[in-house]
């Protein structure tokens, strides 16, 4: 009897569940920018009446791990097997993470940053960078940082 009823409310609680996911759509969040009477720009959730609104598309930047791809050699022809070369910026916080990792295990390192360097301008484009830091490795590349990537690439 007992086995009975725990079934029946397993069974309750999945098509609860599933009339859930199927009635109600899926959370769109919208953006409109407006400008008012005094010529304040707003940004809000719904447009308001009567105003003249532009829609904004919300672009979400994120990454979920750092990523380890093959590099091409003719990329940076300058650079030599296992020396280590960061891509970086100076407001990334991965980059000051792998930039303190490499002075704290006294790795040797030349950084190039993406925005004020043209060395590490024109590199980053050939190098088809998305995103920083680009770490090289000799001729292996990381997209991102984590320690344990990192040890895995450097060995």
């Amino acid at each position: 009897m007992i086995l009975l009823r725990s079934s029946v409310k397993a069974r309750c609680l999945v098509c609860v569940v599933l009339l859930y996911a199927i009635v109600v759509p899926p959370a769109a969040a919208e953006i409109f920018k407006w400008i008012d009477d005094s010529g304040r720009v707003h940004f809000t959730d719904s447009p308001p009446r009567e105003r003249q609104v532009e829609k904004i598309e919300v672009k979400i930047n994120s990454y979920t791990s750092p990523e380890i791809v093959p590099f091409e050699a003719s990329v940076t022809p300058s650079t030599r097997r296992e020396k280590v070369v960061l891509y970086s910026t100076t407001w990334c916080g991965y980059c000051k993470k792998a930039r303190s990792y490499f002075e704290t295990k006294g790795i040797p390192f030349v950084e190039y940053d993406t925005e004020t360097s043209k060395k590490g301008r024109e590199d980053y484009k050939a190098l088809k960078g998305t995103g920083v830091p680009i770490i090289l490795v000799g001729e292996r590349r990381m997209n991102g940082f984590s320690p344990s990537s990192f040890n895995a690439l450097y060995q």
